[in-house]
């Protein structure tokens, strides 16, 4: 049997993946003491790894070798195992391989056993998974969002930025958004109630953000030059929760020129990581549930079918081509 596997096998330019990755095939590995082999069923697109690509020391990850499979977050079933806790025929989530099969250190990968009781798996991705915690601990914990207060998120219509506006509309804030476009700012006040949305790509975002009257927490997930159109419109003592940094992610630097405003409003600026509180993920994933189960917690999916389709469904994090959550699902 063989293993189809995608290849970083250089630095990618920009958007340009296709250059930079290519689709491999070899044996299916046999686990060695530890290990799992997984058959990938569903794949998760994260505009993260994009840096994982490049040949930067100073990530949150070392980068990737070249030569080396490409690695994201996988769904899928146990089909040899040499580590008791995951039985063959086990559904888990963890950091595998874009593949048709992932063979992983059981602790290393982060994997994680699966309740079959929830209907669609791909939530195990979006409210269940690491969006969902990522959301809700920004939101709550970085963020220190209080009811009442003004929220605003950004990549609103991404997939943490989708679960982030609808944690802080659940904990009683007033929530607006940034997004692309006219479908995605609809779609964040018509169906999912924001307070407004603001269209970043019809220009004067400072204008639009105006008209939000002083903004008490930012979720930022993209940084660059939309960071200082922010800084200036914050209220004193606000906070703001760097969750991504899609402006940087292909291998830009950027720095904002309105920092002195984080003197001038007494603001806190903090960075968090999934890795930091993955701990608490057992008690994230209850609260997250009990609002999921409730129908309060909407995800929608983009997803595209087939392994060899992998590179066109990433390409939609980076050019706006989706709202919510990016899957790729793999043929049984």
């Amino acid at each position: 049997m063989n293993n189809r596997f995608w290849r970083l096998d250089a630095r990618p330019e920009g958007n340009g993946f296709a250059s930079a990755l290519s689709l491999q095939s070899a044996p299916v590995p046999e686990p060695g003491d530890g290990e799992i082999l997984i058959r990938n069923e569903l794949l998760s697109m994260d505009a993260g790894t994009r840096m994982w690509m490049t040949a930067r020391e100073d990530g949150y990850q070392p980068p990737l070798p070249l030569g080396t499979p490409m690695v994201g977050l996988a769904i899928g079933r146990v089909v040899a195992s040499r580590y008791e806790a995951f039985p063959e025929g086990a559904l888990v989530r963890t950091f595998g391989n874009w593949a048709d099969y992932s063979c992983v250190d059981a602790v290393m990968s982060g994997a994680v056993l699966l309740d079959e009781d929830v209907a669609d798996k791909r939530a195990w991705f979006g409210p269940l998974g690491m969006n969902g915690w990522t959301a809700l601990w920004g939101i709550e914990k970085t963020g220190a969002a209080k009811p009442g207060e003004k929220v605003l998120i950004s990549a609103a219509a991404g997939a943490t930025g989708i679960l982030a506006v609808e944690i802080a509309r659940l904990l009683g804030c007033e929530t607006w958004g940034i997004a692309g476009g006219p479908e995605k700012c609809a779609y964040l006040t018509g169906e999912l109630g924001l307070a407004g949305a603001i269209d970043y790509k019809a220009g004067n975002i400072g204008q639009a953000l105006d008209a939000i009257g002083g903004i008490d927490v930012y979720f930022d997930n993209v940084g660059g030059a939309m960071l200082d159109d922010v800084l200036t419109r914050m209220n004193h003592y606000g906070r703001i929760a760097v969750c991504g940094l899609l402006a940087d992610y292909g291998g830009s630097r950027t720095a904002p020129q309105e920092f002195d405003q984080v003197l001038m409003r007494r603001l806190r600026i903090e960075g968090f990581f999934s890795p930091d509180f993955m701990q608490h993920g057992p008690e994230l994933t209850v609260r997250l549930k009990q609002w999921h189960e409730a129908g309060e917690l909407i995800m929608p999916y983009d997803t595209t079918r087939g392994l060899e389709n992998v590179l066109s469904a990433y390409a939609k994090l980076f050019t706006g081509g989706n709202i919510g959550k990016v899957i790729v699902e793999l043929d049984q």
